[in-house]
C-alpha cells in the first residue's frame, strides 16, 4: 500500500478546517451530521478541535455493497440516529466525495427534516468522478482516482484503523499485517 496523505498532515489540515468551522459557526446552533462508517475517525478528530457548543448526530448511508470498489448506484439511508435538525445549522460530514449522489442527496435530507441551513464538509475529494454538480463547503483534500482506504475509509469492513490515506493496490486478507 502506498500512503497518500500521512497522519500528520492528515491532523494539521482537520485542525485547519476545525478553526475555519469555528469562525463561520461563531454565535450559531450548530448540529455535526457525520456519515457512517466512514466519517467516524474524520468526525472524532475534527469536533475535538472546534470549540464552539455543538450536537452531534449519525446517519448510515452507503452505495458500496460487500468486497467491491465501485458504487452500485443505489443509495441506502438510515435515519435512526439521525438527531433532529429543525432550526439548526447542520454541517454534515462525509469521508469522500466521489460521484457526488450520497452528499448532494443527504444534504436534500437534512433539508427536507427543517434545518436553517446545511453546510458540507468532506475529507477527500475525488478528482474526475463526480457525476452530479455539488461543491462541498469544507474539503480537507483533493486526490485522484483512486481506491484509498485508512482514516475510516475500509475495503470490506478492512482498513479503517490506519492512521493514513492509503492507494490500495492489492487488497490484502484481514488477517495480513499491514505496512
Amino acid at each position: 500500500m502506498d500512503v497518500l496523505i500521512s497522519e500528520s498532515e492528515i491532523q494539521r489540515r482537520v485542525t485547519e478546517l476545525a478553526h475555519q468551522i469555528e469562525v463561520d459557526y461563531q454565535g450559531r446552533p450548530l448540529t455535526v451530521v457525520a456519515v457512517l462508517t466512514g466519517s467516524l475517525v474524520f468526525l472524532a478528530d475534527l469536533i475535538r478541535n472546534i470549540r464552539l457548543p455543538l450536537r452531534v448526530g449519525l446517519l448510515q448511508a452507503s452505495s458500496y455493497r460487500g468486497a467491491s470498489t465501485v458504487s452500485t448506484g443505489t443509495l441506502l439511508i438510515n435515519e435512526s440516529f439521525a438527531p433532529d435538525v429543525a432550526g439548526r445549522d447542520v454541517l454534515l460530514l462525509d469521508d469522500i466525495l466521489d460521484t457526488g449522489l450520497t452528499i448532494s442527496a443527504l444534504a436534500q435530507r437534512m433539508r427536507e427534516r427543517g434545518a436553517a441551513r446545511v453546510r458540507t464538509a468532506v475529507l477527500l475529494r475525488k478528482i474526475g468522478r463526480q457525476a452530479v454538480p455539488f461543491e462541498p463547503d469544507y474539503t480537507g483534500f483533493s486526490i485522484p482516482d483512486r481506491f484509498v482506504v485508512g482514516y475510516g475509509l475500509d475495503f470490506n469492513d478492512d482498513y479503517r484503523h490506519i492512521p493514513y490515506i492509503g492507494v490500495l493496490t492489492d487488497p490484502l486478507p484481514a488477517a495480513d499485517p499491514l505496512p
